[in-house]
C-alpha cells in the first residue's frame, strides 16, 4: 500500500462533478487500499478520491475513532462508497464543527441534516443501501460533497470563509506545516 499525497482546497479537480465508476479491477481495489492507508496516516476519518486528484464517484470512511466514546452510535468499520446517491436526508439540522484534509487546520460549524439514507456499491460491487445518523451521516455527507465538487467552506457563510483567508492564503503558498503529505496548487 501507499500514502497518497493530498490536493489541498484550491485544486481544480475538487470542484469537478466526479465521474461514475464503472467497473471493478485491480487497480480500482489497489487504489481502494491506498485511500484508506491515506486517510489513516492523515488522522481522517474519510478521504473521497477527488482529494488525491482522481475525479471518480468513491469514497472511504473509518469513523469508529469518533464513536468509540459514545454509546448510542455502533462501530461500523471501514466502508467503502462506489457510485453513492443519497436518496433521503431527514430529521434536523444539526450544527457541528467540520473540517477536511484538503483544507488542513481550517474548521468551522457546518449544518446538516441528522439522518440519511445513502445506495452505493461496496467495495465487491454489490448493491448496498445505508441509513446513518450521527457521525456516520455526517461523514457520509461531508465526502458525498466532495464527488459534487462541494468543500465544508461551501456551506459557511462568506464573512465565516473571509475569516480563514490567512490559513488558506498560507495552504495555497505551501507555508502550512502539514503533517501528511499534500499537492498544494498555489496562485489558483
Amino acid at each position: 500500500m501507499a500514502i497518497l499525497p493530498i490536493v489541498t482546497y484550491n485544486d481544480p479537480v475538487l470542484r469537478q462533478d466526479a465521474e461514475t465508476v464503472n467497473e471493478n479491477s485491480e487497480e480500482l481495489q489497489q487504489l481502494i487500499d491506498n485511500m484508506f492507508e491515506t486517510m489513516y496516516n492523515s488522522n481522517g476519518v474519510g478521504l473521497a478520491a477527488p482529494q488525491i486528484g482522481k475525479s471518480i464517484r468513491l469514497f472511504v470512511v473509518d469513523t469508529d475513532v469518533m464513536t468509540e466514546e459514545l454509546e448510542e452510535e455502533d462501530d461500523v468499520g471501514p466502508m467503502v462508497f462506489i457510485n453513492p446517491e443519497i436518496i433521503m436526508m431527514d430529521g434536523n439540522e444539526i450544527r457541528l464543527e467540520e473540517g477536511c484534509l484538503s483544507i488542513p487546520e481550517v474548521r468551522d460549524e457546518v449544518s446538516r441534516p441528522e439522518m440519511i439514507e445513502v445506495s452505493y456499491l461496496d467495495r465487491d460491487f454489490n448493491k448496498q443501501r445505508l441509513r446513518a445518523e450521527g457521525w456516520l451521516s455526517r461523514v457520509i455527507q461531508h465526502e458525498y460533497d466532495h464527488l459534487k465538487g462541494v468543500l465544508f467552506l461551501d456551506h459557511i457563510s462568506a464573512f465565516r470563509r473571509r475569516l480563514h483567508r490567512s490559513a488558506l492564503r498560507k495552504i495555497e503558498n505551501g507555508k502550512l506545516e502539514i503533517s501528511y503529505p499534500v499537492v498544494p496548487k498555489a496562485g489558483v
